[in-house]
């Protein structure tokens, strides 16, 4: 029960948003009682803690397998791309905003988790590619690794990017190939452009 519980909360709090969703609705989508919830999460905070968690871990999870493909490195990131996507296709109420404006000790922990795994994700990628002749040799590793997390946290801030002018997905597309370009040599650019077809 308590695995359906977070499926369908995230699902939820995705689409409406952490704040808007009550633990009513959750309970009624899932044809419970409210205390069916309480007897596994004592509080709405508790629960938001709980679903960040499971949707940071399950998408660790797919990156990892992703990387261990061992493909080329612009590639890999459109597979990531992709699979972060599925993961949030449901993102329709800019959930980190409110997240951030709600529960700001949860986002503040979760920032730092986002932060160590795409460090040590962008880092390795940076540095595949810059072996495999597809990244420039003279990117420095660390600001790049740094100004692309950024840039992730930044596409999701609804005041700079409202919702009814920007669907997340574009954005995503958008910022991947922004970040790419500036990256790579006529190699990788060559292999970026195999990949914008496939979208």
């Amino acid at each position: 029960m308590k695995a359906e519980i977070l499926e369908k909360s995230n699902k939820l709090f995705l689409n409406l948003g952490f704040k808007s969703v009550t633990m009513d609705e959750i309970a009624s989508s899932l044809g419970v009682s409210k205390k069916t919830i309480y007897k596994y999460f004592k509080n709405k905070t508790q629960l938001v803690d709980a679903v960040t968690e499971y949707i940071f871990d399950t998408i660790c999870e797919g990156i990892d397998r992703i990387c261990a493909l061992n493909m080329n490195p612009i590639d890999e990131l459109f597979s990531i791309k992709r699979l972060i996507s599925e993961h949030l296709k449901d993102e329709k109420s800019s959930p980190q905003y409110q997240l951030q404006k709600y529960y700001p000790k949860i986002y503040a922990s979760l920032k730092q988790k986002q932060f160590q795994i795409m460090q040590t994700c962008v880092i390795d990628n940076l540095k595949k590619g810059m072996v495999t002749g597809m990244y420039r040799a003279d990117i420095d590793v660390q600001f790049i690794s740094r100004i692309y997390f950024n840039g992730m946290l930044g596409i999701k801030d609804k005041d700079l990017f409202p919702l009814n002018m920007y669907a997340i997905q574009t954005l995503m597309n958008y910022y991947l190939e922004y970040h790419l370009r500036a990256i790579s040599t006529e190699k990788g650019l060559k292999q970026l452009e195999n990949q914008l077809k496939l979208k």
